[in-house]
């Protein structure tokens, strides 16, 4: 038979440290039982916050899937919030711009086409590298998801246009699209009607007779541009076509980005 513990003994010690922590066990045990039952959730919403990550994983993976195969047709749009696209320069051919108000969606569910913007297209068209920023802010904190390929685009644009992303059937829908160098444009009508400027074979969504517009003086698609540095910020980006994104990265970071 095994004798008790002296008091004060390291025996005795180890008895009352091994009885606290069954006590302390039960007592913590009771309070999470409690606390369950009371309908009040704690702790991480694990599930919540995998959920709201869903959209970005979906689209970052057929991002990747497309580049895989060389090539992305696409549509890039942010519910009523515009984004910037920057590059190097373009060169494109089959070029049309006209006016429109399209239709803009809110967070709301409402929507609106009071906004007046250019409707911009390239039958083809080559980018002298591509940036793009989109701002959102999560959970009250900003955020800029950047999206860069080809070459690294820089301010000031480099001198000499060298294009390394070829596109076909490009579309932007922008309230702001300018260059910060030079700007050749060739065989084109300014003020021609939007209804009769032709990109690719087709007018230009939102086109109404009589509208302002920039086509082609040689018919269908035949006026062509070149221009260097060029920022738009863009209600939507539409690729009816091709983009091939040599070098493709998409990052989050965190905070309001201006630039790549």
């Amino acid at each position: 038979m095994t004798s008790p513990s002296r008091p004060g003994s390291a025996g005795h010690r180890l008895a009352r440290l091994r009885a606290a922590g069954v006590d302390g066990a039960a007592s913590w045990n009771r309070r999470m039982l409690g606390m369950a039952h009371d309908g009040t959730r704690r702790g991480t919403r694990w599930g919540r916050g995998a959920f709201a990550l869903v959209p970005a994983v979906v689209a970052v993976g057929a991002l990747g899937a497309a580049m895989q195969q060389g090539a992305l047709a696409a549509n890039f749009s942010v519910t009523g919030e515009p984004f910037t696209l920057t590059s190097n320069g373009v060169s494109g051919t089959g070029f049309g711009a006209i006016v429109n108000t399209p239709a803009v969606g809110h967070a709301d569910g409402t929507t609106t086409t009071d906004t007046g913007m250019a409707r911009v297209g390239f039958a083809s068209a080559g980018l002298a590298g591509l940036c793009g920023i989109v701002h959102q802010d999560i959970a009250g904190l900003p955020y800029s998801l950047l999206l860069t390929a080809g070459q690294s685009v820089t301010l000031p644009a480099p001198a000499t246009l060298a294009t390394d992303i070829p596109a076909s059937d490009l579309y932007f829908q922008a309230t702001e699209l300018k260059a910060s160098g030079s700007t050749t444009l060739e065989n084109a009508v300014i003020g021609q009607s939007a209804d009769q400027v032709m990109v690719a074979g087709k007018p230009l969504t939102g086109a109404l007779p009589g509208g302002f517009g920039l086509g082609s003086a040689g018919g269908q698609g035949g006026s062509s541009v070149k221009l260097v540095g060029l920022r738009a910020t863009a209600y939507d980006a539409e690729i009816a076509g091709s983009l091939v994104l040599p070098q493709l990265t998409i990052r989050v970071v965190g905070g309001k980005a201006t630039a790549c």
